[in-house]
């Protein structure tokens, strides 16, 4: 299945229409990266880090045209299952459709539909398969462990971030409700003060209808002294917080709602425990308890609770350390992910050879 040259029809199309890089798009991008491998693939939409330069839907559809076997349209948001049933079905060209899904609660009549007209359903947890029809594996995302790894001395590489301070710990993602940031705020504010040491970053894009939100938070910790130790970086490249993250004594991960949530695994691969909220995946990252710790959604005191007890035991911190890398390697890698995915698609060209 490998590659071919630029014109035959490629087995794999991968869509990514949303040009903001979000949580579906990282873990895209991880998939597509192993998948360049395997598969003559092209991307189709806005790019992704490290990922083939992307073509347009057109260009796909006329590639499609000579296929010899299905293609494959592996898609993953509302739009791209639409153009993609439009190129099968009004189209007729031979392709199938897969589609991920992560979400943990119903999908509302339009989603429903669309995704009841896939070729197959992939789902991320056995929970978001209860939510969707034609479910045909359930494949956990995986991180990518070539890209997160540990930092070589993690004070040096904090340090060098220049954020002051002799270590750091992060929430990573939007700033705004959902995300539970005020959560993380929340639970700072009982610790920080006992931990001149630490200072905390809010990485995350703030969006226009949530400058309030982050505005207030903001105040609230001026209003105690604390700006300089909780600061808000904005969004960050993705290659950046590759580098940042390994810099890292904790992750914290408090969404009030979370379809999986990839930061807490991103942190473990690069050698840093987190402390999360009971939503998306956390649970079964956290080893029962062993790589993180999981509070229930919205208790910022159980939160702070956890935050201080790690922050104050160097000794477990170091030892939950050793065992987020460990799990993160031997029970969550994006091959584990990609193998999964390939035995659907294979199914697929099989069903199709019978056809």
């Amino acid at each position: 299945m490998g590659h071919s040259s630029p014109m035959s029809a490629p087995a794999l199309i991968v869509t990514n229409f949303n040009p903001n890089f979000t949580g579906v798009s990282a873990t895209a991008a991880t998939v597509v990266r192993g998948q360049m491998q395997r598969y003559n693939l092209r991307l189709v939409g806005s790019p992704l880090p490290g990922c083939p330069t992307p073509t347009t839907i057109r260009e796909a559809r006329k590639l499609c045209r000579t296929a010899q076997q299905p293609v494959i349209w592996h898609v993953r948001r509302n739009p791209e299952m639409r153009v993609a049933i439009w190129a099968r079905d009004v189209l007729r060209l031979p392709i199938k459709i897969v589609f991920t899904s992560a979400a943990q609660r119903r999908h509302s009549a339009y989603p429903r539909w669309l995704i009841s007209r896939m070729d197959a359903v992939i789902a991320t947890t056995s929970a978001a398969a209860s939510y969707v029809p034609n479910v045909s594996a359930v494949v956990p995302h995986g991180v990518d462990t070539n890209l997160f790894k540990p930092a070589a001395n993690r004070l040096t590489a904090w340090q060098e971030l220049g954020f002051g301070g002799t270590r750091g710990i992060a929430s990573v993602g939007r700033v705004r409700p959902e995300k539970g940031t005020d959560v993380f705020v929340e639970a700072l504010l009982k610790v920080l003060p006992n931990a001149p040491d630490t200072v905390a970053l809010i990485i995350g894009k703030i969006a226009p209808k949530d400058t309030v939100f982050a505005d207030n938070l903001k105040a609230k910790i001026a209003a105690v002294g604390l700006s300089d130790q909780i600061i808000f970086t904005g969004e960050i490249p993705p290659e950046t917080l590759q580098k940042m993250l390994p810099a890292l004594s904790l992750l914290v991960a408090l969404p009030r709602y979370e379809g999986y949530g990839m930061t807490p695994l991103e942190a473990m691969a690069s050698g840093v425990p987190f402390v999360g909220s009971d939503t998306g995946y956390f649970k079964t990252f956290s080893d029962a308890g062993q790589a993180g710790i999981v509070v229930p959604i919205g208790e910022d005191d159980l939160a702070a609770q956890a935050i201080q007890s790690l922050l104050n035991n160097p000794t477990e911190l170091a030892r939950m350390s050793d065992h987020a890398l460990n799990t993160a390697r031997t029970r969550h890698s994006a091959q584990e992910e990609i193998s999964g995915i390939d035995t659907v698609y294979q199914e697929l060209w099989a069903e199709a050879a019978s056809a």
